[in-house]
């Protein structure tokens, strides 16, 4: 008979992630490359270079690269919604059950 000693034999990755305290961090890393991405995808779509994304927002191509960086995720509300807004979007955010 085999004795496992893994605590989490039988859990899935979520209750995994929650138990190591690191959800919160994946779920925000995973938000931020979808949230990249379709501002990317939108960019692209309407042939909008970072430069020309940048001088409509008033600012530089630094900052408008670090809300395209899918790995930053210190981005607020504020500069998601002037980003999509400049892009002719708007955001829809929802807040559902956790499971």
């Amino acid at each position: 008979m085999s004795t496992n000693k893994n605590i989490h034999h039988g859990s899935d990755f979520t209750e995994f992630l929650r138990e190591e305290g690191l959800y919160e961090e994946a779920e925000a890393a995973a938000l931020k490359k979808v949230i990249a991405a379709a501002l990317a995808k939108q960019m692209e779509r309407k042939g909008v270079t970072v430069s020309a994304l940048a001088e409509k927002l008033g600012t530089s191509r630094a900052a408008v690269n670090r809300v395209l960086d899918d790995e930053n995720t210190s981005i607020t509300l504020t500069t998601l919604s002037r980003t999509a807004a400049a892009l002719g979007c708007r955001v829809n955010l929802s807040i559902v059950a956790a499971r």
